[in-house]
């Protein structure tokens, strides 16, 4: 049997600007979010060894700086990396013209704005509400897309009888949590309940029949205060 695996990795700690949805935030990693990188290569090897993974040469990442960082320095400490390359694709779910303000201004963006109603209270973490902005999308609009790239790049990984193939997409947490919804492995009422922890795997199995199953890595628990932060 050609069973494939696949790994979602949020990126570390950044600089971010206080109080903003992190949209499309180009801020580098802190000097934490360096150091759960490099623990988060080392909880990989520790899987590689435990399962026998083969590592896919090629991580995939967003195209974020936070995340591209993230996988650059899982490339420098695992054996068998030959790059990274980065995707829009796996971008967190972007807030289109509002990217980068803080959550004060858009809401007093929406107030002004005769065209627009009030957003929910919880329009940060309510999946389904999209801002009334040219290019934003919802939270499931984000995991759908994410979860298609990680679908398609999956099904064209080479199978090799035998060979428990392990392929790295490094992103957000948010996208990654609604993408795991649309790939069969959270039910709806799980994505608000869980987060992930930065740098850390949470990995999948992918049978040829295209089924999806959470083998190894921890979700994180959320606490009531979290928001939907990538």
């Amino acid at each position: 049997m050609i069973n494939q695996y696949a790994a979602f990795i949020r990126h570390g700690d950044y600089d971010q600007i206080t109080d903003a949805p992190s949209a499309y935030q180009p801020f580098a990693l802190t000097p934490a979010g360096v150091e759960q990188a490099e623990e988060g290569a080392d909880v990989l090897q520790s899987l590689i060894d435990k399962h026998g993974y083969k590592l896919d040469p090629i991580i995939d990442s967003s195209s974020l700086l936070r995340a591209w960082q993230t996988a650059d320095i899982l490339r420098q400490n695992l054996d068998g990396i030959k790059r990274v390359n980065g995707f829009d694709r796996l971008a967190e779910r972007g807030v289109g013209a509002a990217a980068n303000l803080d959550v004060a201004t858009i809401e007093e963006i929406l107030e002004i704005d005769p065209r627009f109603e009030a957003p929910p209270q919880n329009w940060k973490s309510n999946s389904y509400y999209r801002l009334p902005f040219i290019g934003a999308e919802s939270l499931m609009e984000a995991g759908a897309r994410v979860a298609k790239h990680v679908r398609d790049t999956m099904e064209n990984l080479p199978k090799i009888e035998g060979r428990k193939t392990l392929k790295l997409f490094v992103g957000h947490g948010a996208a990654f949590r609604h993408a795991a919804h649309h790939l069969g492995v959270l039910a709806f009422e799980e994505i608000a309940k869980l987060s992930m922890y930065h740098a850390s795997p949470v990995v999948f199995e992918v049978n040829p029949n295209g089924r999806w199953r959470h083998v190894a890595g921890k979700w994180k628990v959320r606490t009531p205060k979290e928001g939907f932060t990538d």
